[in-house]
């Protein structure tokens, strides 16, 4: 049985508090907290009842240790979902050991000098007054900078390189955010990293930060993240507080056993209220106020504290052994016009060194290791890689498909050597689950000649987005492609955005569709994420018994003057409501609405019509919810009697006839006219619910005819409509690509 939760919001929808949920489960939205059914009324700390119930939540702070109580082992790093939390361990027990173990006894005594001058890395890096060698594992801190989307991680990393000297004050902002769909968005959508040294007690310190992105949808970036890391700093916004991806990161960071840092920034904002967000930290996990770093990215206050406790509250990258074979986690790579593949990895145990051959676990080919070293941010050649650091090989590999994300790269070496049988021995490292697509669509060539720029773009972006699933199909309309997978709409649209500025490739993308289940007669089962492949009555299929779709739960928070609109928009959408709650009272008062609705009809720009009814101001989020049995059928788009497979969609069957006639109007609309009539048909099934008939061009025969008898008329207006009928049954209707993108575009 669920809890209901207290929750304590702002008047502008921020959590809070967050206590009394259930353990074992798992929370994450954006903007607004997810919950489903009914809870109990408590008032909040603005005096606004709120009543609500928490759905899949795990926010319930871990439980101490009690006397005699064993520690719980560690979870297995090879999880890319959210774990349920550790049941005996608390935040403040964990962090009180990581922070002694790295401090030591008189840790107390020390700080950083906040007028201290900032170095100039890069000069020291190619004098060669800094070297790997002067960085023992015990001084390296592998961290990532996690928080949910808008709370200022990469400008806070843009002061961690500034105030660090590895990068001039002045340069451009969000210096990690390199790719140009990360600039024109403003959002972070790929892992970067940076390697920057930090001067505390006297010693230099080699801080190996990762800056992940933040939308729920690039969830397996900051998961592969932290695969590499001992542990990660926790960025919340002093004037949001705790929010989805907050808590989602959060978990995602202790079910992997990361020591966490947390940070408070935005300070600097007249809305910010620190003590406040303390507060919010303590009750959802655990965290002892006084242990969080309140800092600004804008103006750089705190950062050097921070440095200091990211020295302090990280524990060293000591957990390799120096002595052993080569083991290196690949858990990045990218393409470089001139080098080729780009390998991001950590060298678990031994050393990665130039000219070192080493092996691909996953596909036994050895390499020799061309070029290796740090980014500090920009690439900096080195003679190795020591255990427990991070950084970058080029091993000359001729293909992107031969860089596995999550591979183990072993040691091979030379004959004779005492390490050649441990090596040959030596387990991979645990690597990362496949991530799992919601959304699928079809991406072609917008010619045919294009192909072969397609196949090199694809290639080389699944380099770098493993979370992609994408296999060759083909279309009748369209001709080769890709059938890709996706973990959300925002990912699609980003992965084609940047197929198209990165690449330059002109492609066409089909509707958005989701995988249904079929369930057959004799008690088999088939995931269909294409609609040509979803059985129809007139192709012969065998019809399955069942049909279960996917399902969101979606939270709508919004003003409430827009709730009526919202919730007719929901039920048009086979929504189902699972909750309503007002939030305030008088003029500021909005209106939190928990719906279950079909993934496909999330993916039917749902979004765009949320914004536009509501004038941009509410906010949506979605989680999976479990599936549901649903009477779905495969509408065809028939032109001149043959169907378009492009055009086929799945469809409920309430909405076959509707959705039908919307096609065949917009197909009508935009296809030429020929010399002969087209019939533009929307079939489901057997049975045809919509026509539009496009008129043939008919010339003038009897524009010679002066005069003379009927009967000649007649004869010429005869033949002409004997022409047009073997016209329409030997002519091939030709569909413009203009045709295509507008009737495919979303």
């Amino acid at each position: 049985m669920l809890r209901s939760a207290l929750v304590r919001l702002r008047p502008s929808g921020a959590v809070l508090a967050l206590e009394g949920l259930p353990a074992g489960s798992s929370w994450t939205c954006l903007g607004a907290m997810r919950d489903s059914g009914p809870g109990d009324g408590s008032p909040t700390a603005h005096g606004q009842p709120v009543a609500r119930h928490v759905r899949n939540a795990s926010l319930e702070p871990p439980r101490r240790n009690v006397t005699g109580a064993r520690a719980p082992e560690p979870h297995p790093r090879s999880s890319t979902h959210c774990p349920a939390p550790p049941e005996r361990t608390s935040f403040a027990a964990r962090q009180t050991s990581s922070t002694a173990r790295a401090r030591g006894p008189d840790a107390a005594r020390r700080s950083a000098d906040p007028e201290a001058p900032v170095r100039d890395l890069r000069r020291e890096w190619e004098s060669g007054a800094l070297h790997v060698g002067l960085f023992p594992p015990e001084r390296v801190r592998n961290f990532s900078i996690i928080a949910h989307v808008d709370h200022g991680k990469s400008t806070l990393s843009d002061r961690l390189l500034e105030l660090t000297g590895a990068l001039p004050a002045g340069q451009q902002a969000q210096f990690l955010d390199s790719l140009e769909v990360e600039r024109s968005r403003g959002i972070t959508v790929k892992a970067n990293t940076a390697s920057i040294v930090h001067r505390y007690d006297g010693q230099d310190y080699l801080l190996n930060l990762v800056d992940t992105p933040g939308h729920v949808d690039f969830s397996y970036e900051v998961a592969r993240s932290l695969q590499a890391c001992q542990g990660a700093v926790l960025v919340v916004d002093a004037t949001q507080g705790v929010e989805a991806q907050t808590v989602a990161n959060f978990y995602l960071a202790w079910g992997q056993n990361l020591a966490i840092v947390p940070a408070i920034n935005k300070c600097d904002m007249p809305a910010a209220e620190p003590d406040t967000v303390r507060q919010d930290l303590q009750l959802s996990f655990d965290i002892a106020p006084e242990s969080c770093v309140e800092t600004s990215g804008k103006t750089g206050q705190g950062c050097r504290e921070l440095l200091d406790r990211i020295v302090t509250g990280i524990p060293p990258a000591t957990d390799g052994d120096a002595a052993a074979p080569l083991r290196a986690l690949l858990f990045d790579a990218h393409h470089d016009r001139f080098r080729g593949v780009v390998c991001l990895l950590k060298a678990q145990d031994g050393v990665v060194e130039r000219g070192a051959r080493v092996r691909s676990h996953a596909t036994n080919q050895e390499y020799e290791v061309q070029e290796c070293g740090l980014l500090v941010p920009h690439r900096l050649p080195t003679d190795k890689i020591p255990t427990g650091l991070i950084g970058y090989a080029i091993l000359g590999m001729k293909r992107a498909e031969e860089a596995r994300v999550g591979d183990t790269l072993h040691g091979v070496p030379p004959p004779g050597s005492p390490l050649r049988a441990a090596a040959a021995a030596a387990e991979p490292l645990p690597g990362f689950q496949p991530a799992v697509p919601k959304v699928f669509a079809g991406v072609y060539p917008a010619a045919s000649d294009e192909l072969e720029g397609l196949k090199t773009a694809m290639s080389r972006l699944l380099l770098t987005d493993a979370s992609v699933v994408a296999a060759k199909e083909r279309s009748s309309a369209l001709g080769l492609g890709f059938r890709c997978g996706f973990l959300g709409l925002l990912h699609m649209d980003v992965f084609l955005q940047r197929m198209r500025q990165e690449h330059g490739a002109d492609v066409l993308l089909t509707p958005p569709t989701v995988p249904y289940r079929l369930v057959y007669k004799d008690g088999t089962e088939r995931v269909v994420s294409n609609p040509v492949e979803f059985p129809c009555a007139p192709d012969g299929d065998a019809m399955p018994r069942e049909v279960w779709e996917p399902m969101v739960s979606v939270t709508l928070v919004a003003p409430i003057e827009f709730m009526g609109d919202l919730i007719q928009l929901c039920q048009d959408r086979r929504g189902e409501l699972q909750d309503q709650v007002v939030l305030g009272s008088g003029s500021s008062s909005r209106v939190l609405l928990k719906y279950w609705l079909p993934m496909a009809e999330l993916a039917e720009s749902l979004y765009d019509r949320v914004k536009s009814l509501t004038s941009g101001y509410a906010t949506l989020d979605y989680e999976d919810a479990p599936e549901r049995m649903a009477d779905m059928q495969r509408l065809d788009l028939l032109v001149n009697g043959e169907p378009v497979d492009a055009f086929a969609k799945v469809v409920h069957r309430s909405d076959a006839q509707r959705e039908g006639k919307r096609l065949c109007g917009k197909l009508a609309g935009v296809m030429e006219r020929q010399l002969f009539e087209i019939a533009i048909q929307a079939r489901c099934g057997s049975r045809i619910l919509a026509r539009e008939t496009l008129k043939a061009y008919a010339k003038n025969v009897l524009a010679k005819c002066y005069g003379g008898d009927v009967s000649r008329k007649r004869k010429l207006l005869e033949k002409q409509k004997e022409g047009k009928k073997r016209m329409k049954r030997v002519g091939n209707v030709s569909i413009p690509t203009d045709a295509f993108i507008s009737l495919l575009s979303r």
